[in-house]
């Protein structure tokens, strides 16, 4: 009897506290913090908030914090002090964060993965205001100062909580690629006509949507993934260039397609038009015309950076090549993705995680995407300008567009970022906006 009552008693010990808190990290962005909590266990939790002060409260239930809150360093997080208790009599764990400005809290748990066990998530969103658009000058070809940059969306990969592939040494992908990606910003930085834009610039996660999100707010006319690979067979190497493949554009178009939060988004970068008022069949021309003219440009452009990148690193195929990756399925932004090479190869992660070559393989992207935007540059931008010999007079005179299948007037003056009075005009449509393909339409300048 008095062994049931030993063994029954240290059941219901062990079931008291089935989980235990052992470790907690914080990965600070320039718009959220993640806390994260190492579990030896799943758990349920509940998260809420309270006021005066302001405070999030966490409750773990059947847990036990193993770890010192103490310990982690809140200096540049929204928290000023974390602290723990227990409740229900000692079987419940509350974790209760003191904050010093305004979140919006959101929580999730993870399951194990190859690199973590369970997980508890906490993101606290900081709320920014709104900024206020400033007035500008209206783009002119007769007004240089007017005239606006190209923008590149430069997005290292991975970052905070997921390290990526890791190498000898343990030399991590986040790490290689952000310092890729800096020397990009770098270099796109000293060239006239440039505005680069990192995704990231720092240790911080972003979801796969939420990078291309950011690439579409920049107003972003092209999107570079930088990432190395990684293999259980060390002996597996060379670097890569990839673009979306048929089948992801496919998928992507029917997710747009059917998605009213995507319809009211914009696309054609400048002269950007919505989907939420057009009708099914004109949303998915527009669709239809946006990504194949973005993907023709992301081609072109992987095509030259896989030439560059080849002249000093060992390639993993011969030809760029083609995936259904998220990062690369916007459809109105020309994306690529560059594998730098196989962290997890000896040699190539030793290349890579020195700074000489991190500065080649950006060298190497940059001069991909200048030859491209020199040969190729958006309308009423300095480099269009630049490339018609900087002369008003020669900018003064109307481009042509040559009607294509599915085109309408007002499709073409968006894409231009023309109004449709002008187009009508500068073609002597009046209001008829009957056009026929092969046509050929003059363009006005501004």
């Amino acid at each position: 009897m008095l062994r049931v009552l030993l063994l029954t008693g240290m059941l219901l010990s062990s079931s008291v506290f089935a989980a235990e808190v052992k470790n907690v990290r914080i990965w600070i962005a320039p718009d959220h913090a993640r806390l994260v909590f190492d579990l030896t266990a799943a758990v349920q939790h509940k998260l809420f908030t309270l006021s005066k002060p302001d405070r999030i409260v966490l409750d773990v239930s059947g847990a036990s914090l193993t770890s010192n809150l103490a310990a982690v360093d809140l200096a540049k997080s929204p928290l000023s002090l974390m602290r723990s208790g227990t409740r229900n009599g000692g079987k419940d764990l509350r974790i209760v964060l003191d904050l010093k400005e305004s979140v919006k809290p959101k929580s999730f748990a993870l399951k194990p993965n190859a690199k973590y066990g369970h997980r508890l998530v906490v993101d606290l969103h900081r709320e920014t205001k709104e900024s206020q658009p400033q007035k500008t000058a209206l783009a002119s070809v007769s007004n240089p100062a007017t005239l606006r940059d190209v923008v590149i969306s430069i997005d290292a990969g991975h970052g905070g909580e997921d390290p990526g592939a890791v190498g000898p040494g343990r030399v991590k992908e986040k790490t290689v690629v952000l310092g890729i990606a800096r020397e990009l910003k770098a270099l796109l930085a000293k060239e006239p006509g440039f505005a680069p834009k990192l995704t990231r610039d720092g240790d911080y996660y972003i979801s796969l949507r939420n990078r291309t999100k950011r690439a579409r707010k920049a107003n972003a006319d092209m999107f570079v993934s930088i990432h190395a690979d990684g293999f259980n067979d060390k002996r597996a190497r060379g670097a890569s260039v990839w673009v979306l493949s048929p089948r992801g554009a496919s998928s992507e178009m029917g997710r747009w397609l059917a998605s009213k939060e995507n319809g009211a988004d914009l696309i054609g970068g400048v002269g950007s038009v919505s989907l939420e008022d057009k009708d099914d069949v004109l949303a998915k021309v527009l669709l239809d015309m946006s990504m194949t003219a973005s993907r023709s440009d992301s081609r072109e452009i992987a095509r030259s950076i896989h030439r560059n990148v080849s002249k000093f690193a060992r390639m993993h195929k011969t030809r760029v090549e083609q995936a259904g990756f998220v990062v690369l399925k916007s459809p109105d932004i020309p994306s690529i993705l560059v594998e730098t090479g196989f962290i997890t190869n000896p040699e190539e992660a030793r290349k890579l995680k020195s700074r000489a070559y991190q500065k080649q393989m950006a060298q190497a992207i940059f001069a991909g995407i200048k030859a491209h935007f020199k040969a190729k540059p958006p309308a009423l931008t300095l480099l269009a300008w630049q490339k018609n010999g900087g002369s008003t007079v020669a900018k003064s005179v109307a481009v042509s567009h040559k009607v294509k299948r599915g085109d309408t007037l007002s499709v073409i003056a968006s894409r231009n970022g023309v109004s449709l009075s002008a187009l009508r005009k500068a073609n002597g449509l009046k209001n008829a906006d009957h056009i026929r393909i092969g046509q050929v339409l003059k363009i006005p300048a501004s």
